[in-house]
């Protein structure tokens, strides 16, 4: 969305004047919708929808009363014709100065003229304000006056007609807004029910509407108003009203930047101003109302969540206040813009816009003051069977709290009650960046202007919460109770007093008018009487823009340094454009990295929307082009904070700091209302013929066309010189025409680049036909589909670079953190996607109301079948216990597991559950298909136009998904750290070699990223058993071992295999290793780490999902005895040696220069296939001799026992001094022997090889691997058993191993419980 600026060619005040209302010629015409709103009253009197309704081709509708009808309004004139640059439409001008068309009042209803505002998007962002006065004129037509008689009458007929049992029910909505115990009410009733032409007098709706490039709110409210006073009023104004209306469309310029202007008015001067290049942008509408509507804590959460462009939808019954806030939350965006649909004033014929499944800002008229409650029921309606499309969503959304439209019930759905202090948020989502500090900043700015924070309560809040109010404020008050330097609003304070409610009843009766009243303290100065305008709009001049500057200085301080990390193109503009879809632009990861902590879920989110990517777009073609006006004053103030050192930009913080420019701010506004720059052309007479001009008191009357037809031609100043500076504008777009791309290919390249998920701009309110409505769906549908393809693409590119990064290629360009914004923001497409086009909400998750109706559906398949739903086949065991059992892959049972989550609370917390657990288990596609075709259910939930049922596009949306399947993600496993999780255990023995059961007590002790097991004992005879614990996440490593008990204790294990029974994920952990004394190297126990292996699941399935393992592990072979290394084949040369020594290195290295959260498991890069201790083991065994003494294995740990052996004796013998070189050789050797003794009296039967495991991660973490190598390598006992060429008595390659195992001196690494279990060192 634009900022407030004048389209190209735009130099004057205002470019229409229009006048609306009842057109006499073409009578009482009924609006589009009032064909349908007699099923929705069928509905509500429980009438059968098949009973015929009387002129139901005419539209009528005589269950409800004329005067609470709405009928077609017109333009019935404008002025000029048409303006070149800001073309006239009709259409969309008639709907919104009248968005409920014209309104019919007799004599004894209020008829007080109202305010509005609104605007129209045009589909390039560009902005035209409309601002209207609406007012009631009585109708002197004698043919209107009869057809309202003839209507009143068949109404009556059709009310007689009806039972007594629901003539009760047959009271139209405004029966319901009258107070219950009012005595009078039935009175009041029947008076507003009823007209007779001989009795009443009729009035009709008709308005006046300014249309201006610039949103000058107030100045257009006050020359309404005095244009309309001079209509009503008795006294004749000084000149004709067409002298006025000439004046402002053609005489009066726009302001300059940073200029005031004042013009005339009928009664008085009118002032307005503008701010200049290097302030905010212009925002005219009363900042101080909306937080008196909302309070400080509602709006910053509003304000959070348009940020996060999720879908808003304000409710008020008062159209000013629709804009107001819409507009006062946009305007606080600076220097970001709401770039989807905005329609801050819905008329009644774009209801269906509320389907939309992509972010809008919308505001929905209230018919009623409480009348929220009824939306928030959720019931359904028997719409008929002919009224299909739009027709039966326009039924839901006319009456929601009768249809069952709820729409208050999306999971990303913010509804904002305006008129009862109400907001509905959605659910989970991350709060602004220091919330707390940044409301009581807002806070202490409101309080200076005597605003109390919490909003001003209405009128049914009770009197002693009024008291309570002002006392609060009293009490904060550092004047320890005395009166505050304010004003106090005394008339919010007394008017819950009944007294005075009653003088007020008879004052309003007496037409008194009582205005409200201010008991106000001296301010600290006077004001400047020369000040132009009144106090009180000075004081909401200086507080909004004092507001707007405290929001303004938490983007300057959170993006002070953006501009570093915009990922310069290298191309020129029209390749950067052509290619601007397939390009990133920001460097999203070191951005975040760069954070504080605290801002980091706000800011993860923040930088996936559209309007951040529009901003850093901006940025970017600002390199060809002019700095777009918000850019340009954002990066000016990012300057100037550096260069006075407000912030040292290297640093990162997340202390609160608070704005210091707000008095200058505050002080620029009113030097501009204080001293006038500029002053217009003051209203004349102009050549109007004799007798015209005149008119009657109470009637607008008709204007004399010809003399608003056009302008003078060359008579003002400012239009001069705006007309100069558009000539020069044009040549130099002349100019870069020749030098760039044609600016029509310009802007077409630019906004398919900024379409990522909004295929809809605004809705066009001139053409509502029903081919539009059709299309506008259909461009739904593609937007979703393209978000889809966008958003699959980067997720699979992204962490298809994060794996690449495992295995040592490129760089890594996704953080954890990012990644899981990436997946929630998936999760919120397919939310948008299950919720459009549904006929009925339930529920604030589409999706899993959605899910839980096919598991209804599927429970009584089942039942009459009588086969168990969602469970895969039986879980036995095999015969020979080899391979784990299938694991069906079902919806159904998935829903269950998560059913069963206790955690989660919600039906959007159970979805997002959901997906996660079905993307993990790489079955989302499947899933997905197996609930899209279940047509009968698609048909029975979603109209039509909906998503879900346009065949071609789904299976296009199927294919983006399954593209997923190609990645793994641990996305429900990391994220749901808490549950209980059942696991499923096989071990698999070599039988060939060994028994396949041991007659000892086996058992097991699984460990992962999250916790552990403990010991588990297996029970006997069985090589599978199931277990149920914590979430263990990733799993790490098995501890297997065995009592070594029975006749057959020694056992040959070829790997133990463990499944995740939830998300499927099997680990597979190698062994190939005997366990039992006087066999191999005697181990009892063994510590085993493992790998993900693709599941084992059903034929079909495997074929989509066979992917490559995340994490490579060990083999069989890593850790083999002496005899078994000493064949040619397996053993590896030097050279290869030394490289898997400087790899295994490197990926610690690499490991730790991760963010902490994102590294994973240490326990594979030091136990793994291509971890540290297989590494140094190659080392070890190069050049030792293969020999074996009385028939036993020689192993490493041999070696190093002998050594420990001979340091001992060395130290205690004076002359070994020399060798051991000193004390600090002492300290080493000393260190080794204490290591190696630790491990070898140490209550664990892990055997020699298990010993030089431990003893290497225990070097390595206490950083004495480097120390305890030369020592090693210089021990004589190195001579008796390696040969001449091993490498330990090269001393090249030694000093070369040290110097690489010294680079983990600078890590802290820690090991994991199940490595270092009894061992205390």
């Amino acid at each position: 969305m634009s900022n407030p600026s004048p389209s190209p060619g735009s130099c004057r005040f205002a470019d229409y004047f229009v006048l609306a209302g009842i057109d006499t010629d073409s009578g009482l015409e009924p609006d589009e919708l009032s064909a349908l709103c007699q099923w929705v009253e069928a509905a509500r009197y429980g009438r059968s929808q098949e009973s015929p309704c009387p002129n139901k081709a005419s539209g009528e509708n005589f269950d409800q009363s004329p005067l609470r009808r709405t009928f077609k309004s017109k333009v019935l004139a404008h002025y000029p014709q048409n303006v070149e640059y800001n073309p006239f439409d009709q259409d969309a001008v008639n709907m919104l100065c009248m968005p409920k068309g014209l309104s019919f009042k007799t004599q004894a209803e209020n008829r007080d003229p109202q305010f509005h505002a609104f605007l129209i998007t045009r589909e390039d962002g560009s902005r035209t304000y409309g601002f209207v006065l609406t007012f009631y004129e009585e109708v002197t037509c004698r043919q209107i006056c009869s057809a309202m008689q003839t209507l009143y009458q068949m109404h009556n007929v059709e009310q007689c007609s009806s039972v007594y049992a629901s003539s009760s029910c047959s009271m139209d909505s405004l029966a319901s807004s009258i107070d219950e115990g009012d005595s009078s009410s039935q009175v009041k009733m029947q008076r507003y029910n009823s007209y007779d032409i001989g009795r009443d007098t009729l009035y009709v709706s008709k308005c006046i509407c300014l249309i201006t490039p610039l949103p000058f709110v107030q100045a257009c409210r006050k020359f309404l108003q005095q244009l309309h006073k001079a209509v009503s009023s008795q006294q004749t104004p000084p000149l004709p009203l067409e002298s006025y209306i000439h004046n402002i469309l053609y005489e009066v310029p726009l302001p300059p930047p940073g200029r005031s202007l004042k013009f005339s008015g009928v009664y008085g001067p009118i002032i307005c101003q503008r701010p200049g290049p290097t302030e905010l942008p212009l925002f005219d509408f009363p900042l101080r109302e909306v937080f008196e509507l909302l309070g400080v804590e509602n709006l910053v959460q509003l304000f959070t969540c348009v940020l996060l462009e999720m879908q808003i939808l304000l409710y008020s019954q008062d159209y000013q206040r629709l804009m107001t806030v819409a507009e006062g939350i946009t305007a606080l965006l600076f220097p970001f813009q709401w770039q989807h649909v905005y329609v801050p004033i819905l008329p009644a014929s774009l209801l269906h816009f509320l389907d939309a499944p992509v972010p809008y800002l919308m505001g929905l008229q209230s018919k009623e003051p409480n009348d929220r409650s009824k939306l928030e029921l959720a019931q359904e309606v028997n719409i008929p069977s002919h009224v299909h499309g739009r027709e039966a969503f326009m039924i839901s959304a006319l009456h929601p709290h009768q249809s069952g439209y709820s729409i208050n019930t999306k999971a990303n759905l913010c509804f904002v009650d305006i008129d009862n202090h109400f907001i509905d948020l959605p659910e989970d989502f991350p709060q602004f960046p220091n919330k707390l500090e940044f409301i009581q900043e807002i806070s202490e700015v409101l309080l200076q202007f005597g605003i109390p924070p919490e909003g001003n309560l209405h009128c049914s809040e009770s009197a002693a919460e009024l008291q309570n109010l002002v006392l609060d404020e009293l009490v904060h008050d550092k004047k320890n109770g005395n009166l505050t330097s304010t004003t106090i609003n005394m008339y919010e304070l007394l008017k819950g007093n009944e007294t005075l409610a009653r003088l007020q009843a008879l004052a309003k009766r007496t037409g008194v008018s009582v205005e409200k009243m201010e008991i106000a303290a001296p301010l600290e100065k006077e004001r400047d009487t020369r000040c132009q305008c009144s106090e009180e709009e000075l004081r909401d001049y200086k507080l909004a823009v004092q507001l707007r500057e405290v929001f303004a200085k938490r983007f300057t301080q959170m993006f002070a340094d953006y501009e570093a990390f915009v990922i310069q193109p290298a191309q020129d503009m029209e390749s950067w454009l052509t290619n601007r879809e397939q390009m990133q632009n920001f460097d999203k990861a070191s951005f975040l990295s760069d954070q504080p902590e605290p801002y980091l879920p706000f800011l993860s989110h923040f930088i996936e929307t559209q309007m951040f990517a529009t901003f850093i777009d901006n940025k970017i073609v600002s390199l060809w082009e002019e700095k777009d006006p918000l850019l340009r004053v954002f990066d000016s103030r990012i300057e100037k904070m550096k260069i006075y050192n407000v912030r040292v930009p290297t640093i990162r913080t997340s202390n609160y700091q608070k704005c210091t420019i707000l008095k200058e701010a505050a002080q620029a506004i009113e030097q501009r209302l204080v001293k006038i720059d500029h002053t217009a052309i003051h209203p004349h007479l102009l050549d109007m013929k004799i007798g015209q001009g005149k008119y009657e008191q109470g009637f607008f009357p008709k204007l004399q066309a010809d003399v608003l037809a056009t302008g003078p031609t060359n008579n003002n100043r400012w239009a001069n010189r705006g007309a100069t500076a558009q000539r020069r504008k044009d040549r130099l777009r002349q100019h870069s025409e020749h030098l760039a791309l044609d600016n029509d290919l310009k802007e077409k390249y630019m906004q398919e680049a900024r379409s990522l998920g909004k295929s809809l701009r605004q809705p066009k309110l001139s053409d509502l036909s029903p081919a539009v409505i059709a299309q506008t769906n259909w461009k739904f549908v593609e937007g979703l589909l393209k978000e889809c393809r966008i958003k699959t693409k980067r997720m699979l590119v992204e962490k298809m670079g994060h794996e690449a990064v495992e295995l040592g290629h490129g760089e890594a360009n996704i953080t954890g953190l990012e990644e899981n914004t990436l997946i929630a923001s998936l999760c919120d497409l397919l939310e948008r996607i299950w919720s459009h086009g549904l006929l009925i909400k339930q529920g604030k998750s589409a999706l899993w109301s959605h899910l839980v109706h096919y598991q209804e559906c599927e429970e009584k398949r089942e039942a009459i079948l009588d086969i168990p739903v969602g469970i895969g086949p039986e879980r036995r065991k095999s015969e020979s216990g080899l391979i784990l059992p299938s694991l069906k892959v079902s919806l159904i049972h998935d829903m269950r597991h998560v059913q069963q989550m206790s955690e989660i609370k919600t039906d959007v917390g159970r979805a997002r559950a959901w997906i996660r657990l079905s993307l993990e288990k790489k079955v989302l596609s499947q899933q997905l298909k197996q609930l899209m075709f279940n047509q009968s259910l698609i048909k029975k939930l979603y109209k039509r136009y909906a998503f879900l049922r346009c065949e071609e596009e789904k299976e296009q949306f199927l294919y983006h998904l399954l593209s997923l399947n190609a990645v793994d993600y641990f996305c429900f496993t990391s994220v749901f750290t808490t549950i209980m999780i059942p696991y499923r255990a096989v071990i698999i023995p070599i039988k060939k070699l060994s028994n396949s059961i041991t007659t000892s007590n086996p058992w097991i002790s699984v460990s992962g990223e999250l916790g552990g097991t403990g010991v588990m004992q297996v029970p006997k005879n069985l090589l599978e058993m199931t277990f149920e614990c914590q979430n263990l996440g990733k799993l790490t490593t098995v501890q297997i071992g065995h009592d070594n008990s029975g006749l057959l204790a020694k056992w040959l294990v070829d790997c133990v295999m463990v499944r995740n029974e939830i998300t499927g994920h099997t680990y597979r952990f190698p062994c190939g290793r005997w366990l039992g004394k006087g066999v191999d190297d005697g181990s009892l126990e063994r510590i085993l780490v493992g790998e993900v292996i693709t599941p084992v699941v059903e034929e079909d399935l495997s074929k989509q999902c066979r992917t490559p393992p995340q994490l490579r592990s060990p083999t069989v072979a890593r850790r083999l005895s002496i005899t078994s290394l000493g064949g040619k084949a397996g053993k590896p040369n030097a050279g290869q040696i030394q490289e898997g020594i400087g790899e295994s290195i490197n990926n610690i290295v690499k490991h730790f220069h991760k963010p902490e959260k994102e590294r994973g498991s240490l326990t594979i890069l030091l136990c793994g296939e291509y971890g540290l201790v297989s590494a140094l083991e190659q080392v070890f065994h190069h050049g030792f001799k293969s020999v074996r003494l009385f028939q036993k294995n020689v192993f490493i740990w041999d070696f190093l026992e002998k050594a420990v052996t001979y340091f001992e004796t060395a130290e205690e013998e004076e002359s070994q001094v020399n060798l051991l070189e000193g004390k600090r050789c002492a300290e080493t050797s000393r260190s080794l022997c204490q290591y190696v003794n630790a491990i070898n009296t140490a209550p664990r039967n892990i055997g020699k090889d298990g010993k030089l495991q431990l003893l290497v991660c225990l070097g390595a973490r206490d950083h004495l691997l480097h120390q305890w190598i030369p020592l090693l390598a210089e021990c004589p006992v190195i001579s008796r058993m390696y040969e001449d060429g091993a490498l330990l008595r090269d001393r090249a390659t030694v000093n070369t191993l040290i110097r690489v195992l010294q680079t983990l001196h600078d890590f802290n690494i820690t090991l994991e419980t199940s490595l270092v279990k009894g061992i205390d060192v």
